[in-house]
């Protein structure tokens, strides 16, 4: 009988135990992480705004493309890419020509809104870009495959994003050693449609990229500075 008691305690003891523990952890998971900085609602409006047929000079896009080290081949992460002004042209630089034997790159154009993913399906159809795929993801992550990017961008959506760590967290999962990372944005305070650039390049080497440089050629595209960023090998 003593033992039998002994026992029923034990068992009962470690069943409360459990019961109070699960609801703890399930409380735990449902809470989001603290915001690091101020950030901007993410635009859901007309994506027509981003299509001026003077933005491939303002920014220099094709040397931006350079810089991010994009090539025939290299797979490309658009993150928040709206209507899929930069993806387009991503997915043109690193398509591979007819007759070098060479496989295509991929363009990974992300989004969180379903709507705009939908465009650029359609965009990429319609333009006849077999080598973009249009994903939906969550605010939190871009939903890309494991070690597969040679580079992405993140292009005026990075004072939109609420939990940076969380984030970038999962781009470095999607990308491969030595690819670069390039933030796009023009200065604010996070709740502007803006943010510092100090901030940024403390919050993604925080993350674990190194930086790799400040480029203001951009700038004739609202005041756009460009910073860049390297996984380590």
């Amino acid at each position: 009988m003593r033992f039998g008691s002994q026992l029923s305690s034990a068992l009962v003891g470690g069943l409360l135990s459990f019961f109070w523990a699960v609801p703890c952890g399930l409380q735990a998971q449902t809470h989001a992480p603290a915001a690091t900085h101020p950030t901007s609602t993410p635009y859901t409006g007309d994506l027509s705004i981003f299509e001026d047929p003077a933005r491939d000079q303002k920014l220099q896009v094709e040397r931006v493309m350079d810089e991010l080290h994009l090539r025939p081949g290299a797979n490309v992460g658009d993150i928040g890419a709206g209507g899929g002004w930069f993806s387009v042209r991503a997915a043109r630089r690193v398509a591979a020509a007819g007759n070098d034997g060479r496989k295509s790159g991929t363009v990974y154009a992300e989004d969180i809104n379903p709507s705009a993913v939908e465009a650029i399906r359609q965009r990429a159809v319609r333009e006849k870009l077999p080598n973009l795929a249009a994903v939906v993801g969550t605010p939190d992550d871009p939903k890309l495959p494991t070690d597969s990017l040679d580079a992405a961008v993140m292009l005026r959506v990075y004072h939109e994003v609420a939990h940076p760590p969380v984030l970038l967290a999962s781009l470095w999962r999607s990308m491969r050693a030595g690819g670069r990372l390039g933030v796009i944005d023009h200065p604010g305070h996070g709740d502007d449609h803006g943010i510092d650039p100090g901030t940024v390049r403390a919050e993604v080497e925080r993350a674990g990229f190194r930086f790799v440089g400040r480029f203001d050629f951009t700038k004739g595209d609202q005041n756009d500075y460009m910073l860049v960023f390297e996984r380590p090998r």
